[in-house]
């Protein structure tokens, strides 16, 4: 778990990125609604969106651990940039690089991890959340086609300018789900309208719908009929990649914390003096560390090439609903002024609660981790 010179000197950069060139204008990206297509660009000449692959598809090479590190630093000072890298790599690179063929990678993997392009996972549907197995989606091959029709829901990165793939599960059989990758533009490919969302509001989300979408035939990813299988596989690291983002909401809420009760006067002494407040940070405190030590453990198991399902789900579930505690008593210590828009814990408050939802929800969590236990729980 300890961090190499290498993690430390990528924490250092990003720290240091986040700061001068997202800090200062997270609050009016959050205000409009606006998703800023040039610092996806500046990310990937970081080499952030190609961290975790090789140098052959314009990876950076280096671990799963740096990504977290990255996701971390970047949530410190806006969610929905952190977001926008996790599910860029995560859910949109990820899959192509891990069951796509030599030719796929070839074709799609160079832009992704340049930041020039973004990729999308679209699994979730309307009637189709937790249950992500109850797919209603279908595609049927005809000649050397796949003609695929369905919806799909809440899907992060799917209509950016940038985007150029989104990869569908799609019933291609009976109980047989399967992975197709789906360039944006095809014709029958609707992207919806973006949603109004309670928070991530830089965070580009749309609802999907596939009417006679015609892909060629080798646009199959991996193998068919192992479309979920995968899925729930990319899911696993998912999950460490979003306790990440949940430690640096924790972390930005203590600091913020910290400063206001040492900045702000009351009964003439600053309200750190008093033991509702400093005690109110002391627990934020306990919370980040914690929430740390689960994190990189999980993500020491990933670049150890070791089982990590049962630990990333304890590590989503804890770090998730901690930060949701951490923001609600950031806002509490700013009183008044965390109830307002422009205060960055007002941001993280309203943003932290899809932090327990995505990617699987914590009940989902505790059902994994029952399991575990052995358990005869459904």
């Amino acid at each position: 778990m300890e961090p190499t010179a290498e993690h430390d000197a990528l924490r250092a950069v990003v720290r240091d990125y986040a700061r001068t060139a997202i800090a200062p204008h997270a609050e009016a990206w959050d205000r409009d609604h606006h998703f800023p297509v040039e610092v996806v660009h500046e990310l990937g000449e970081l080499g952030l969106f190609g961290l975790p692959f090789p140098e052959e598809y314009g990876g950076s090479g280096g671990d799963f651990t740096a990504l977290c590190i990255a996701i971390e630093e970047l949530a410190k000072v806006d969610h929905s940039i952190a977001i926008t890298l996790s599910a860029g790599v995560g859910l949109g690179a990820s899959p192509i690089y891990l069951y796509g063929t030599e030719a796929q990678k070839q074709r799609w993997l160079p832009d992704l991890c340049a930041g020039r392009a973004l990729g999308a996972f679209g699994l979730t549907e309307p009637d189709a959340g937790s249950d992500a197995g109850g797919t209603r989606t279908k595609a049927a091959l005809e000649g050397d086609e796949w003609v695929i029709d369905g919806e799909k829901a809440f899907i992060t990165n799917s209509g950016t300018s940038i985007t150029s793939i989104v990869t569908v599960t799609a019933l291609t059989g009976p109980g047989e789900i399967s992975a197709i990758v789906v360039p944006a533009g095809t014709p029958g490919f609707e992207v919806q309208p973006p949603y109004r969302k309670m928070g991530w509001h830089a965070s580009d989300t749309h609802g999907l719908a596939l009417s006679g979408v015609r892909v060629p035939a080798d646009h199959l990813l991996g193998e068919r009929g192992r479309g979920f299988a995968q899925f729930l596989a990319i899911l696993d690291k998912g999950r460490i990649a979003i306790a990440a983002l949940a430690l640096g909401c924790i972390e930005a809420c203590l600091a913020e914390s910290v400063r206001y009760a040492n900045e702000r006067n009351a009964f003439g002494a600053p309200i750190g003096r008093n033991q509702a407040i400093a005690f109110k940070c002391a627990d934020l405190r306990v919370l980040a560390e914690t929430s740390r030590h689960l994190v990189y453990s999980a993500a020491a198991l990933v670049d150890a090439g070791k089982p990590h399902k049962l630990e990333a789900a304890i590590a989503k579930l804890h770090v998730t609903e901690a930060a949701v505690t951490a923001t609600r008593e950031a806002t509490q210590i700013f009183g008044g002024s965390g109830f307002i828009d422009e205060t960055p814990v007002a941001r993280f408050y309203r943003d932290a609660k899809i932090l327990e939802i995505g990617e699987g929800t914590s009940e989902i969590q505790r059902l994994v981790i029952a399991r575990a236990l052995g358990l005869p729980v459904e």
